[in-house]
């Protein structure tokens, strides 16, 4: 019983995704706008800021770890 029960819940969601009309449709856009989102607006609003202001990895690593370690100054 136990070791049948995804199998009947991973059956149970493939027949109702097969048998969407509107929802198939939906789903299109749905992923058409994250691929805009994360995709293509990255690229335009969030430059990489450590190649453009860094010229060598050692020089990016240095950056990273005091940034990580440095102390904000109020610690309330």
């Amino acid at each position: 019983m136990l070791t049948e029960y995804p199998a009947r819940v991973f059956k149970f969601y493939q027949d109702g995704f097969r048998r969407m009309t509107v929802g198939k449709t939906l789903w299109k856009i749905i992923i058409i706008k994250l691929i805009i989102m994360f995709g293509v607006l990255k690229i335009f609003f969030f430059p990489n800021f450590l190649n453009t202001n860094f010229s060598t990895d050692q020089q990016r690593a240095d950056h990273v770890i005091e940034q990580l370690t440095r102390s904000t100054g109020n610690n309330y």
